[in-house]
């Protein structure tokens, strides 16, 4: 039990770690945001990595990899979307002050957590393969003790990530903080136009 357990915890933290879009926005908002805010975001963007964790371990996305259409539709709105948050903080920047708070909704937080998490195929079909791998080699009564560990490493990762930024940030002034935003904007950016490319790709191909 506990050496599945730990396997997916480590296994967890390997995946969620490197810098992704997901991480990008917690950064962000712990950078920008109170603490009700950012840990709002750090709690709605767990809720979606881990709901992403149990579609792919139960293989959503092979569903979506089998489906053209379904994949060109999500890589479209991904694209689209996820550029579209990449602008908004780069040109938030120019009015970020010390004092500045973050006075996104409730829904707004969901609805972006959402975007950044979902609205990506690969990611589907790549966890997929990743935790569809191993659900098939781990033993069925160890399966639950796997995803669990798995799960956990999202809660423990982005609630840490979120602490450490929000400790940080107070020594950081207001400069650094603006580069920073704008970093985070160009490479969502980034991640948005790949959606696009791979989106221009599927539709050549078809």
């Amino acid at each position: 039990m506990y050496k599945y357990l730990i396997q997916g915890l480590l296994l967890g933290l390997a995946y969620v770690a490197p810098i992704g879009m997901q991480n990008l926005y917690v950064i962000n908002t712990a950078m920008k945001g109170n603490k009700l805010k950012t840990y709002q975001v750090a709690l709605t963007t767990i809720f979606f990595d881990i709901t992403l964790a149990l579609a792919c371990f139960f293989g959503i996305g092979l569903l979506v990899k089998n489906i053209p259409i379904l994949k060109s539709i999500i890589l479209l709105v991904g694209s689209v979307l996820v550029i579209y948050i990449g602008i908004g903080l780069i040109r938030a920047c120019s009015e970020v002050k010390n004092d500045m708070e973050i006075s996104d909704s409730i829904v707004k937080i969901i609805i972006t957590c959402f975007i950044v998490t979902w609205l990506n195929p690969q990611a589907l079909i790549d966890g997929s393969l990743l935790l569809g791998g191993y659900h098939a080699s781990v033993p069925v009564q160890m399966a639950k003790y796997f995803i669990l560990g798995f799960c956990s490493s999202s809660f423990i990762w982005f609630m840490i990530l979120a602490t450490i930024i929000l400790i940080l940030r107070d020594k950081l002034n207001n400069t650094i903080i603006k580069g920073i935003n704008i970093i985070c904007g160009v490479i969502l950016i980034f991640f948005g136009a790949k959606l696009g490319h791979s989106f221009i790709q599927l539709m050549i191909k078809g």
